[in-house]
């Protein structure tokens, strides 16, 4: 692949919290110059950047239930109403992890199902309806709970299965912080489990031109990175 082509499925992203304007007028001036897929910043945000946008084919990402998804049901939908109301063109939303390791399948179908229909049933005129993401958080994950995961999503009406918030704190038995982010294993599996059906996002620790091509070689459509401009420079 090329840097051209790497840059039209990044996500270029800051969901700094201590994320300024300015900051995110530079992630959109850099998303126009480079043509990358979209900006992903924190709900707060999202009419900035769609103001800053609305003259690009750049699309305005955020995310709901960020970083624990451990938020309600009925908030996460609410979240994803009124993003999509304030211009957001993509749902990145975190399952809630405690659903996962009870295996409670039928609220984890619950409440993508409930973003999924929250986000699509807001008028939005002249834009596509929004696609939605879900934030699978891989490293806590078993091979089983990532492969259940993906298909109650796919069940559910979602458009993507993402590996990682970024955000997750993994350590070892002495305390040493652990790899969090996207990993070539995951990608493949999350792949092999949606087939066609779905599309995967590889987010966290993606900071090389060559991290990117080896995500999308193991089945990743699009790329989540605040690296950007390094990537593809």
């Amino acid at each position: 692949m090329t840097k051209t082509e790497i840059a039209k499925i990044i996500d270029h992203t800051n969901l700094n919290a201590c994320a300024t304007e300015v900051d995110i007028a530079t992630l959109c001036a850099e998303a126009k110059k480079y043509g990358f897929a979209s900006v992903c910043v924190n709900p707060s945000y999202v009419n900035y950047a769609y103001n800053l946008l609305s003259d690009s084919g750049v699309k305005v990402c955020t995310v709901i239930g960020f970083p624990l998804g451990a938020d309600t049901i009925d908030n996460k939908a609410a979240s994803a109403a009124v993003a999509v109301d304030e211009g957001a063109d993509e749902i990145d939303m975190v399952v809630n992890l405690g659903y996962v390791k009870s295996k409670n399948w039928d609220d984890l179908y619950e409440e993508i199902y409930a973003v999924v229909c929250a986000a699509g049933e807001v008028v939005t005129e002249n834009r596509p309806k929004p696609i939605v993401k879900v934030i699978l958080e891989t490293c806590y994950l078993s091979d089983d709970e990532i492969v259940k995961c993906c298909q109650v999503a796919q069940e559910a009406g979602a458009d993507f299965v993402k590996t990682s918030t970024g955000f997750a704190i993994l350590k070892d038995s002495d305390g040493k912080l652990l790899a969090n982010g996207a990993t070539v294993h995951a990608v493949e599996l999350m792949k092999k489990t949606v087939g066609s059906n779905m599309r995967v996002k590889a987010s966290g620790g993606i900071r090389t031109f060559d991290d990117a091509v080896k995500m999308v070689q193991a089945g990743a459509e699009r790329i989540g990175t605040s690296n950007g401009v390094g990537i593809v420079e």
